[in-house]
């Protein structure tokens, strides 16, 4: 399997990710939406940097090495790369709690989320997610052109 496929495989997983944080909010299950959200931003970074050769560390924050590897990304997306990268940071900040909550002081995930928490996460991965959607969208373009290129010489 090659970067492109894997980049692929992770903005996929990433998009079903978010069908799930949206279903979940919209039920009320905002820890649980928050946690989706958390995924998907993950895996959608983990996608754009497969689109420029970088083999992403299995850390669940990949924000800083976006930040190094700005010049590596179009313009367009490296604009963007600070805000992308703060909702990763903020999103992993959420992780652990939205999955169990506070177990030492007995307060469930429930206790801590609101609508406006899974809104606000749903709002910075949708911003993540439709970025890489397009970043794929150009690398399997340019793909495509050089493809055509060469199958015409």
């Amino acid at each position: 399997m090659n970067s492109l496929e894997l980049a692929k495989s992770n903005l996929k997983q990433a998009l079903e990710r978010v069908r799930h944080a949206r279903e979940a909010a919209d039920e009320g299950n905002h820890p649980f939406a928050v946690r989706q959200a958390q995924e998907a931003v993950a895996l959608a970074l983990k996608a754009a940097l497969r689109l420029v050769g970088i083999e992403p560390q299995k850390w669940h924050d990949v924000g800083p090495i976006l930040k190094k590897e700005r010049s590596r990304f179009p313009k367009w997306f490296a604009d963007l790369i600070d805000e992308m990268a703060s909702t990763s940071r903020a999103l992993r900040n959420e992780r652990e709690t939205a999955m169990y909550g506070d177990e030492e002081a007995g307060i469930p995930p429930e206790d801590f989320y609101t609508k406006a928490d899974a809104e606000r996460a749903l709002e910075g991965v949708e911003k993540v997610t439709d970025a890489v959607k397009r970043l794929l969208q150009e690398a399997s373009s340019r793909l495509n052109n050089t493809s055509n290129k060469s199958s015409t010489l």
